[in-house]
């Protein structure tokens, strides 16, 4: 089961990259200063996700389906790895 819980945490993982570079992708398009702030500049990209919400909505909300595969998996990680803490 852990290969199982790796395997969705790490498809989980890729998935939010890949949108998350959508997102930026679609930032550096609107202007270049958007970009390097959703690049650096903290909660820029919330703003920028509420502000043009027609363009990234869907990246975005693909993102946060991402979410609980992602839960799923450290789960069956966390859960089928063993007891840590019998030894001592």
């Amino acid at each position: 089961m852990t290969a199982i819980g790796g395997i969705l945490a790490l498809v989980a993982t890729i998935g939010m990259m890949v949108f998350g570079v959508q997102i930026l992708i679609k930032a550096f398009q609107e202007s270049v200063w958007w970009g390097l702030g959703y690049l650096c500049v903290p909660f820029v990209g919330l703003i920028y996700i509420v502000m043009f919400w027609d363009d990234t909505k869907k990246p975005f909300l693909y993102s946060l389906a991402c979410v609980p595969v992602l839960v799923l998996g450290a789960v069956l990680l966390g859960a089928f790895s063993g007891d840590m803490s019998a030894g001592m």
